[in-house]
């Protein structure tokens, strides 16, 4: 399967290194609004090109693997991309998630593409933990708790602010929270009972420090429903305490069973990751598998991790997949 990749930060990084441990794909080509020149990739024999380039190359590339961010890139670049090739992206501004759909669908439909969106582990592979649970004990409560780790979309959030030269936010689950649901307790939690958010910030000289924290813990979707701490820092230490990009988090489904609802389970899902971007990254390649797969079989449109059957994901047959994992 022949990939390309639109930007090359974290995540595109990220995916660079993902095509490698896979090897019914290769990297045809990276794509970036930078000087081309200035982008050094590690894959030999792979070009550098400018953003518009994509476009003359349709018949060369099966699947366009979109890493900007959600808060400007890919409200963009993903409906336009999916006018010409099959794409996936990470969206992950949750409450924006069927403004966007509904925009890729259109694009994706007149181009007869498969586009999948926010694809990661959450928005991603916590959302069909989400689902799974939930289905199966249908008298149950969801809960999703993040971190501690660094947030990419957050972060990238906050470093679009005028001002900001860099920006690591940390998700904080409030322990008391979690400690209550793994006890089967049910609690009603608000959004700001569940998780804390702090920020650091590299801040430009001369800059409204003020303002930027205004901006930040007043910011929509992303910080005025929760508790946001803001540190302003110099570049060396953000360089030296916060240059790792972590993150993880669990998905709990408590529920009941039985005639009278007398039996409790807990199903917990967890993740724990070195590496947030390349984690991420490294879903985004899975599902670029299947949408290439959809797409030859005459699918097209819009798609997210819960229309994706999972057999389409893995490099292996489906005779391969009954022996070894059913």
């Amino acid at each position: 399967m022949r990939i390309g990749i639109v930007g090359y930060g974290n995540l595109g990084r990220g995916v660079e290194s993902a095509i490698r441990q896979n090897k019914d794909m290769k990297l045809v080509a990276v794509f970036t609004r930078r000087d081309p020149a200035s982008v050094k990739i590690k894959t030999a024999d792979v070009p550098v090109l400018p953003l518009e380039e994509a476009f003359k190359m349709e018949d060369q590339i099966d699947v366009m693997i979109l890493c900007g961010g959600s808060a400007k890139d890919l409200p963009e670049q993903t409906p336009a991309f999916a006018k010409h090739f099959n794409v996936i992206d990470s969206f992950d501004t949750h409450a924006r998630i069927p403004e966007h759909f509904a925009n890729v669908d259109a694009a994706a439909r007149e181009s007869g593409k498969v586009a999948v969106i926010s694809v990661g582990w959450d928005p991603g592979l916590f959302s069909l933990n989400r689902m799974y649970a939930g289905t199966i004990l249908p008298d149950g409560k969801d809960y999703t708790f993040w971190g501690k780790g660094v947030s990419q979309g957050h972060s990238d959030a906050i470093r679009r602010i005028e001002g900001v030269l860099d920006a690591r936010q940390y998700t904080i689950p409030v322990p008391e929270a979690l400690s209550a649901v793994r006890a089967g307790e049910n609690p009603e939690l608000s959004t700001r009972q569940k998780h804390t958010r702090e920020c650091f910030v590299v801040a430009a000289e001369g800059a409204d420090e003020a303002r930027i924290e205004r901006e930040i813990v007043t910011m929509p979707n992303y910080f005025a429903d929760y508790d946001t701490t803001v540190h302003f820092i110099s570049m060396e230490e953000l360089k030296r305490d916060h240059g790792g990009i972590p993150h993880g988090g669990v998905v709990i489904r408590s529920g009941k069973t039985g005639w009278e609802g007398e039996h409790s389970h807990i199903i917990e899902y967890s993740l724990k990751l070195d590496s947030n971007p390349e984690f991420t990254s490294s879903v985004l390649v899975a599902y670029a598998r299947a949408a290439v797969r959809l797409n030859a079989e005459g699918g097209f449109g819009c798609k997210t991790v819960l229309d994706i059957p999972p057999a389409y994901l893995s490099a292996m047959s489906g005779e391969e997949l009954r022996k070894t994992l059913l």
